[in-house]
C-alpha cells in the first residue's frame, strides 16, 4: 500500500513537471539529476522514495523521479536555479539537499541521499564525534564500549567502569547511583552464570566482546517491575556479514591469562556463531584484620580481634552456539544455547583469633579455612519474530529455559596452641539448584502512518524452582570421620517455588515539534511456595504490584536533549537472602538468610540533560530515590562476642544526587573523557528499640578518568582511572578505593592483528579497604588488603574474510528482570524478573 502510494504521488509530481515543460519549449532536458536514497541506520535502500525538486524559498515542485527498488532515482526536466530536493518516503523523515543547476547539459550525481527512520529520530539524538562515546534515547543512555580502546585486554568490569551512572568496587560487584539493587543482562537476556553471581559472570566477558553497554535508569512498562535502580545491559558483537571468521583473543598477566576463540558463518539465510572464552585468576594475594566489641547483656563488654592471610584462585568458562534463519522476508527464528562454568576457591591461612573479655585475654585460637564455590549453568532459547509490510509493527513469541548447579562448601580448621597439630574441623556443604522457564508474548504496532505513535502490549510468565540441601560436620582431629550434625537449623532441606505472572501496555507518543512522552503500566501477580524438610515451616502470602512509569524528552537545538522520568519498581529478595544456610566461615561473624522476606518498592525521579559543544560530549543527570520496605541486615550479639546477622523488611531508604559525564576529543590524536557522581544517602530501618534502632547518612562520591593517544605506526597509549569514596550504609561505612593502569597496543597486517601491553595499580603494593560497623551494642573495625599488582600482555587476531549482508537481522530475547541480588556467596542465587528488547 505504501508504495502504491508513493507511486500514485510520483506521477502526479512527474505529470505537472510534463506540463511545465510543455510550457516551455525552450527548456532543455538532457541533464539529469541522480541518486540514491539509503537508510541512514541499516545502510540499506529506500526502494520507490519520492524525490521532488523545489526552487528555493517555493513550495511548488517543478520536477520529480520515483526511486526504483535499489533507492536508486533520475529527475530530468528542470531549469537553471538553485534547487531544493526533498526525497520522501513513509515511516522517515523528509531528507533535504540543495542543488544549484548552472548547466542543463550535465548529470549531477548527488551519490546517497541518508534518510532517517521517524520513530528512531524522534526517540533518540546521537553524538557526533571523533570517538562516538555516548548516545541518549528517551529512556536509557548507551555506552558504546567498541569505540574504548582503553579495556583492550580486559573484560566486563573493566569496561563498566567507563559507564556513566555504574560504580565497581574492587570485587566486581555493580551499583547505580549508589544502589546494588539492579539486573545486569547479557545481550537482552538474563544468564544462569549472571544470576548465581554478577561479578563472576563480569570476570567471564572479555571486553573485546562487548559493544555496548546499556544504561536504563527508567525502564518502562515492557521491563519487568524488578531492579530498584535500573537495567543494565551488556551487548555483545555479534556478526551479521556473509561468510566465516574466527577470532583469537588472549592474554598473560601476574594476576591472570585468559583465552577466547570466537568462530561466525553466515551463508544465505542461516547465521552461526560458536565459541568459547576462559579465564584464570591466581596469585590473587591479599589479607584482612577484624576487631570487634560488643557490649553484652550482663554489662561485660567482649573484644575480638582477628588476622589472616587470604589467596583466592578462579577458573571461569563460558561457551555459546547460536543460530538464526529467515524463513521469509516476515518471519524469522532464532536459538541459542549457553553454557558457563566457574570454579573459585578461597584460602584463609594463619587465621588467628583473640578473645577478650573486659580486656582480660580470655584465649587463642589458630585456623586455617578454606572454601569452594562451583557451578556450573546452561541457558536455552527459542525464539519467533513476525514483522510485516507496516513498518515498526512486529510480534514476538519468546521462551527461555536456564538451569544453575551449584557446589558452596567450607572447611574449618582449627589448631592446637602449637599451631601444627589438628585439633577439630567443622565442614559445611551447600550443593543448591535453580530452575527457570519463562514464556512471552509481545506485540508492537504504530498507530499513524508515520509510525510516531507506537502501541506495546504483551503478557509473560516465569516459573522458578529452587532447592538447597545444607549440612554441617564435625571431626575431630586431623583424620577423624566427619559426622554430621542433625539439628535442624544446621542441616535441613528447603524448597522455593515462585510463580510470576504479568501484563503490561505501554504508548509512545511525540508532541508537538521535539517531544516525545512514553508511558506504561504493568500488573504483576506473584505466588510462593517455600517449604523445609523437617520441622521448620515458611508461609509466604501471595501478592499483586500495580506499577506505573513515565518519560518523557525534549530535543533542543543542535541536537541537545532534556529528560524527565518516573517509573515504580518492586525488589524481590533473591536466594541468598532467602536461604536458611547458615554461613559461618568466619565463626566470629555468621549470616542466615530468611525465607519470609518480602519484596520491596522504589519510587524513582530524574531529569537529565545532554548536550555537545565542538568536540566536548556533556551530560548531566539529577535523580531522588525512595525505598519503602527495604531489605536491611539485622545484627544480633551471640555468646563470646559472636555477631549473628539476617535480614528483615524494615525501615526506608532515600538517595538524591546527580552525576556528569563528559567526553572531550582535543584532536585528531587525544581524547579524553570521564565523569563523577555524588548523592546523598538517608537510610533509617525505622525500629524504636534503642537496642536494634539504627540511621545513617552522608555524601558519596565517585569519578573516573580516561584517555586514549594515538602514537606513530600504529601505536597507541591508553589511561584509565576510577576511584570511589567511602560508602554509607546503614550500620556503617565500607571504604574507598582506587585503581588505575596505563597500556601500549600496536595494530598490524591491516588491523587484523594486534598486541600490547601494560600495568595496573602499580603505584602501591596493595590496596586497603576499610569498613566500619556501628550499633548501640556493636563496634566493628575491619581492614581488607588486596595485591593487585598486575602486568598483562594481551595478543587478538582475526582471520577470515567477510562481506557485506545488508539484509537486517532480527533478533529478540527474553529478560528477567528480577530479584534483589546480593554480593557473591550464600550458596542459593537466581536471576529472574522479564523484559524483552529489539536488537
Amino acid at each position: 500500500m505504501n508504495k502504491l502510494l508513493n507511486l500514485v504521488l510520483a506521477f502526479l509530481i512527474l505529470g505537472v513537471g510534463q506540463s511545465l515543460a510543455q510550457d516551455n519549449p525552450e527548456k532543455k532536458t538532457a541533464g539529469r539529476i541522480i541518486g540514491v536514497a539509503k537508510d541512514l541506520k541499516s545502510g540499506e535502500p529506500v526502494g520507490y522514495a519520492t524525490a521532488a525538486l523545489y526552487k528555493l524559498g517555493s513550495d511548488v515542485s517543478t520536477s520529480g523521479a520515483v526511486a526504483d527498488g535499489d533507492g536508486v532515482f533520475y529527475i530530468t526536466g528542470y531549469d537553471l536555479g538553485e534547487y531544493e530536493l526533498q526525497v520522501t518516503f513513509l515511516g522517515y523523515e523528509t531528507a533535504k539537499r540543495v542543488v544549484n543547476i548552472n548547466s542543463l547539459g550535465t548529470e549531477i550525481n548527488l551519490g546517497e541521499i541518508g534518510m532517517s527512520d521517524e520513530g528512531v529520530a524522534l526517540e533518540e539524538v546521537t553524538v557526533q564525534g571523533q570517538r562516538e562515546l555516548i548516545e541518549e534515547r528517551v529512556d536509557r543512555t548507551i555506552y558504546k564500549a567498541e569505540n574504548d580502546k582503553t579495556t583492550a585486554g580486559g573484560d566486563a568490569t573493566d569496561v563498566l567502569r567507563r559507564v556513566p551512572m555504574l560504580s565497581v568496587d574492587l570485587d566486581g560487584n555493580v551499583s547505580m547511583r549508589g544502589s546494588s539493587n539492579i539486573l545486569v543482562l547479557i545481550d537482552n537476556r538474563p544468564s544462569a552464570i549472571a544470576a548465581s553471581s554478577i561479578s563472576d559472570a563480569l570476570r567471564q566477558i572479555p571486553a573485546d566482546e562487548i559493544k555496548a553497554v546499556e544504561v536504563i535508569t527508567s525502564p518502562s512498562a515492557r521491563f519487568d517491575a524488578e531492579g530498584t535502580s535500573g537495567v543494565i545491559n551488556i551487548v555483545t558483537k555479534k556478526n551479521n556479514l556473509q561468510g566465516v571468521s574466527l577470532n583469537i583473543n588472549s592474554g598473560f598477566g601476574l594476576r591472570g591469562s585468559n583465552l577466547g576463540l570466537q568462530g561466525s558463518a553466515r551463508t544465505g539465510k542461516f547465521g552461526f556463531s560458536l565459541g568459547g572464552f576462559g579465564r584464570a585468576g591466581y596469585n590473587i594475594l591479599g589479607g584482612f584484620d577484624n576487631q570487634q566489641i560488643t557490649n553484652n547483656s550482663d554489662g561485660t563488654i567482649s573484644k575480638t580481634i582477628q588476622s589472616a592471610e587470604t589467596e583466592r584462585r578462579d577458573l571461569f568458562g563460558r561457551y555459546n552456539f547460536g543460530v538464526d534463519y529467515e524463513i521469509d522476508q516476515y518471519n524469522f527464528l532464532t536459538g541459542s544455547v549457553n553454557f558457563g562454568v566457574r570454579n573459585s576457591k578461597n584460602w584463609q591461612n594463619d587465621f588467628l583469633t583473640q578473645n577478650f573479655l573486659d580486656d582480660v585475654l580470655r584465649g587463642e585460637q589458630f585456623r586455617a579455612t578454606n572454601s569452594i564455590d562451583n557451578s556450573n549453568s546452561i541457558d536455552v532459547s527459542l525464539n519467533y519474530t513476525r514483522t510485516y509490510e507496516k513498518k515498526g509493527r512486529e510480534l514476538s513469541f519468546l521462551t527461555l529455559y536456564s538451569v544453575n548447579d551449584r557446589e558452596n562448601s567450607f572447611t574449618n580448621t582449627l589448631f592446637e596452641e602449637n599451631q601444627v597439630d589438628v585439633f577439630s574441623r567443622l565442614r559445611n556443604i551447600n550443593p543448591s539448584k535453580n530452575e527457570e522457564f519463562t514464556v512471552q508474548i509481545d506485540y508492537v504496532t504504530p498507530l499513524d502512518q508515520k509510525g510516531n505513535q507506537i502501541l506495546e502490549y504483551g503478557a509473560k510468565n516465569i516459573l522458578r524452582k529452587a532447592y538447597s540441601d545444607f549440612s554441617y560436620f564435625a571431626a575431630e582431629g586431623a583424620d577423624g570421620a566427619f559426622v554430621q550434625l542433625e539439628d535442624p537449623s544446621l542441616s535441613n532441606e528447603f524448597s522455593y517455588d515462585q510463580n510470576v505472572t504479568a501484563g503490561y501496555l505501554s504508548y509512545t507518543l511525540p508532541l508537538l515539534k521535539n517531544y516525545t512522552l512514553k508511558t506504561g503500566l504493568r500488573y504483576e501477580y506473584t505466588m510462593i511456595e517455600a517449604d523445609f524438610k523437617t520441622e521448620f515451616e515458611a508461609e509466604i502470602p501471595s501478592y499483586g504490584t500495580l506499577v506505573p512509569s513515565i518519560n518523557a524528552s525534549r530535543r533542543l537545538k543542535n541536537g541537545n536533549m532534556i529528560k524527565a522520568a518516573y517509573n515504580r519498581r518492586i525488589q524481590r529478595p533473591s536466594l541468598r537472602f532467602l536461604n536458611p544456610n547458615i554461613e559461618a566461615v568466619n565463626p566470629q561473624l555468621i549470616t542466615q538468610g530468611n525465607p519470609e522476606l518480602e519484596p520491596e518498592l522504589t519510587d524513582n525521579y530524574e531529569l537529565g540533560y545532554s548536550t555537545f559543544i565542538k568536540s566536548t560530549t556533556i551530560n548531566f543527570t539529577g535523580f531522588f530515590r525512595n525505598t519503602t520496605g527495604s531489605i536491611q541486615p539485622i545484627r544480633t550479639t551471640q555468646n563470646d562476642g559472636i555477631i549473628f546477622t539476617t535480614y528483615e523488611n524494615v525501615g526506608q531508604e532515600q538517595a538524591f544526587g546527580t552525576n556528569i559525564f563528559f567526553n572531550i576529543n582535543i584532536n585528531n590524536k587525544l581524547s579524553l573523557n570521564g565523569g563523577g557522581d555524588l548523592y546523598y544517602a538517608i537510610l533509617d530501618n525505622g525500629l524504636t528499640d534503642p537496642q536494634f534502632a539504627a540511621q545513617n547518612e552522608g555524601f558519596v562520591v565517585s569519578g573516573r578518568l580516561f584517555g586514549n593517544y594515538s602514537l606513530p605506526k600504529n601505536w597507541q597509549m591508553q589511561l584509565f582511572s576510577f576511584a570511589r569514596g567511602r560508602r554509607v550504609e546503614l550500620q556503617g561505612t565500607s571504604g574507598g578505593f582506587a585503581v588505575y593502569g596505563l597500556s601500549f597496543n600496536k595494530q598490524f597486517n591491516e588491523k587484523r592483528g594486534s598486541i600490547g601491553f601494560g600495568a595496573e595499580n602499580f603505584l602501591a603494593k596493595e590496596f586497603v579497604v576499610r569498613n566500619e560497623i556501628i550499633t548501640p551494642t556493636i563496634v566493628q573495625n575491619s581492614t581488607n588488603a588486596i595485591r593487585n599488582l598486575n602486568f598483562k600482555i594481551n595478543f587478538n587476531y582475526r582471520i577470515g574474510k567477510l562481506s557485506m549482508d545488508q539484509r537486517p537481522r532480527r533478533r529478540k530475547s527474553i529478560n528477567n528482570d528480577d530479584l534483589k541480588e546480593g554480593g557473591g556467596d550464600g550458596g542459593m542465587e537466581n536471576g529472574g524478573g522479564a523484559p524483552v528488547r529489539n536488537r
